[in-house]
């Protein structure tokens, strides 16, 4: 008694994919904590919101994910660039001064 085996229909053209930056988000947290965490926030919301149908909310929430995520890593860059300028400045001057 064996069976036949049938393959599993295809995806249906109606399924989206929906980004959820989710990668970026967990990255962003070395640079900005506090949009670093609405970001997975975010972005955690958008697999579920994609199963319960809702792409409208979905495509929101991946919006919202990527420009957090993003925010978060330019203002972290931003933050260690005027860092090293402060340090060079301060280095400069202190050779200047001897």
């Amino acid at each position: 008694m064996s069976q036949q085996w049938t393959p599993p229909p295809p995806p249906s053209a109606g399924t989206a994919t929906v980004p959820n930056y989710l990668v970026p988000a967990i990255i962003s947290l070395l640079c900005c904590w506090p949009l670093a965490i609405v970001a997975i926030i975010f972005a955690a919301q958008v697999n579920s919101k994609v199963a319960a149908g809702d792409i409208n909310g979905a495509m929101d929430a991946s919006k919202k994910a990527k420009l957090f995520s993003f925010l978060s890593i330019g203002i972290g860059a931003a933050g260690i660039l005027i860092y090293i300028i402060f340090w060079v400045i301060i280095g400069g001057l202190s050779a200047v001064s001897r």
